[in-house]
């Protein structure tokens, strides 16, 4: 087992996408950054990929993260809008794959769990805990951020990354395991 790795923990959004990266280090962990990328003006959806192609490349070629933990799309009743969280995950996805970095997915659920210890909290109550648990001492101006930061905290409590939540070792295990989601037809 790994003692010692960079997770980035991505929140995908459409209109502000929220990261957080930490150093886990012999159990001790440690706040390297966190913050939001906000993709309300520009004008038309694949503009907004092209900015999470671009930053998520940035923060992997800049940060240099040994794991990507992202956040679920939840189910909601809009479907244009879960197509839309979709695609901007997936960007996200693609580019840490490209780059043979292990991605893990998380149910909004399991990591409002494994930072608060209860599913159901708000964002509020997240970042309230991760100040208490990494010692921030501003919040940031969005809590799509610290959302970030609790996807990659998650990741970093799972004793067995695998355990029950999706993985992906590369491009090729993610078409091998999602055949339906990379109709390559």
């Amino acid at each position: 087992m790994v003692k010692d790795k960079i997770i980035l923990g991505i929140d995908p959004g459409t209109l502000i996408m929220g990261y957080g990266i930490i150093h886990v280090k012999n159990n001790k962990v440690e706040l390297i950054a966190m913050g939001s990328i906000e993709l309300k003006k520009l004008e038309t959806h694949f503009l907004k990929l092209q900015k999470i192609f671009e930053r998520t490349d940035y923060l992997i070629t800049e940060y240099k993260p040994d794991e990507v933990a992202i956040e679920a799309p939840f189910l909601g009743k809009n479907a244009q809008s879960m197509l839309k969280l979709g695609r901007a995950q997936g960007i996200s996805i693609a580019v840490a794959l490209s780059k043979n970095i292990p991605v893990f997915e998380y149910s909004p659920r399991k990591i409002k769990q494994s930072i608060t210890g209860k599913g159901t909290s708000s964002k509020e109550q997240v970042a309230a805990m991760l100040v208490s648990l990494l010692k921030i001492k501003t919040l940031p101006k969005h809590l799509d951020a610290t959302d970030g930061l609790a996807v990659a905290l998650c990741h970093s409590f799972q004793k067995n990354a695998t355990s029950g939540e999706k993985s992906y070792s590369g491009w090729k295990a993610y078409v091998t395991q999602n055949p339906k989601k990379a109709n390559l037809k």
